[in-house]
């Protein structure tokens, strides 16, 4: 067995039942995301529009292979990035939201969604405040999307070693996640909880995470210096 199919199935190990593995592959090779799927690993997430792009077509011919956005997208990007991700699981404001729809309906295609929650202390991180994200669901704003299908909630931690301080910010998502089915209980298809990375994930999992994205703890360190 490789080191990466090894540590993928280390990893699956500790998972419970039901909880998706997204492996993250951003700026590592398209031969190591080939090994991991020989491995069984069928999900993979990007944070570029134009790496995702050149991935998709350069494992092609891999049956069951998903990808899911998990960066910081642009409203100029949307365009050539809607049809191309599984899943959008990056969305931090209405703005986005209704560029995503709009180039969704012109392409004939249905995105599937989730909505990113802002929760840690950095100034950095992007998503709706806990406020905001409530005030979308109380008016029933997401009616008006056409070509859109909001599948649940994306957060990060606050990024520290204070490990209460995660398990609290990863609690928070959830506890948000509820108060919305609370708010529109007629929402369908409104279950995912993706939070957790390799450092935290089990925090994660034990507030109710349903998606983990773990990169590093699969692939090793990142060369963030890749063009």
């Amino acid at each position: 067995m490789s080191g990466i199919a090894q540590r993928i199935a280390d990893i699956r190990s500790t998972l419970p039942a039901g909880t998706e593995l997204v492996a993250v592959s951003k700026f590592h090779p398209a031969e190591s995301i080939a090994e991991a799927y020989d491995a069984g690993q069928r999900v993979f997430g990007e944070s570029r529009v134009q790496e995702l792009i050149a991935k998709r077509q350069a494992l092609s011919g891999r049956d069951g292979i998903r990808w899911h956005f998990i960066g910081h997208l642009q409203t100029n990007k949307v365009r050539a990035l809607v049809g191309q991700a599984d899943l959008i699981e990056s969305i931090d404001s209405e703005r986005l939201l209704d560029a995503v729809d709009r180039e969704s309906l012109r392409a004939g295609t249905i995105s599937r969604v989730l909505l990113q929650v802002h929760v840690a202390a950095e100034e950095t991180k992007f998503g709706f405040s806990p406020d905001e994200l409530l005030g979308f669901f109380t008016r029933r704003d997401f009616e008006r999307l056409k070509a859109v299908h909001i599948c649940g909630l994306m957060g990060m931690a606050t990024n520290t070693d204070d490990w209460t301080r995660v398990a609290d910010d990863f609690r928070l998502v959830a506890a948000l996640r509820d108060r919305i089915l609370t708010i529109a209980p007629d929402l369908r298809g409104f279950d995912t909880l993706s939070m957790g990375m390799s450092d935290d994930y089990p925090l994660a999992i034990a507030a109710g995470s349903t998606m983990v994205r773990v990169g590093t703890a699969i692939f090793g360190q990142r060369d963030y210096h890749k063009p």
